[in-house]
């Protein structure tokens, strides 16, 4: 099973797929997807959702793997990044993929050990879980953190 797992973000979206069989897991590949800060909001969009399609294309995923969204204190941030989620969600529809979300909390326990886990800590446990692997970026080490927990929480779906 291949797996995608996705860090959606306007300004820079991480992605990370792995091979799962069984209990073991591989890296495939990993990687960002940023956008020009000052493009107009349609342009980032469609930056993201081309972006991502050539990552699909590329891997071939089974399915893929989000966080799910949380409310930040500025509504205009959760507004974004709620637009980003969109167009990342819809280069999956459009190649095929099921989506499956999980809670942040959770993606952080199953990757560390502890849902309060700091980003530093979630991505030091993916270069320990994946031993010499070059990770393009914190937002890359986040969708593999996204990969890997899923791999864990939906084996079968």
């Amino acid at each position: 099973m291949i797996i995608l797992g996705l860090d959606p973000s306007l300004s820079c979206t991480g992605w990370g797929v792995i091979r799962s069989e069984g209990a073991r897991i591989s890296h495939v590949a990993n990687g960002q997807i940023k956008t020009d800060a000052v493009a107009p909001m349609a342009a980032r969009l469609a930056a993201l959702q081309i972006g991502l399609a050539a990552v699909i294309a590329a891997h071939r995923p089974d399915r893929a793997a989000a966080e799910e969204i949380f409310v930040n204190k500025n509504p205009q941030s959760t507004l974004k990044l709620a637009q980003a989620r969109g167009a990342v969600l819809a280069a999956c529809g459009a190649a095929g993929l099921s989506v499956n979300e999980h809670a942040a909390r959770l993606v952080k326990k199953a990757v560390t050990g502890t849902g309060a886990a700091e980003k530093a800590q979630v991505a030091a446990m993916v270069k320990v879980l994946m031993p010499g692997v070059a990770i393009a970026g914190s937002d890359a080490a986040d969708a593999l953190a996204v990969a890997i927990a899923d791999a864990h929480l939906a084996p079968w779906s």
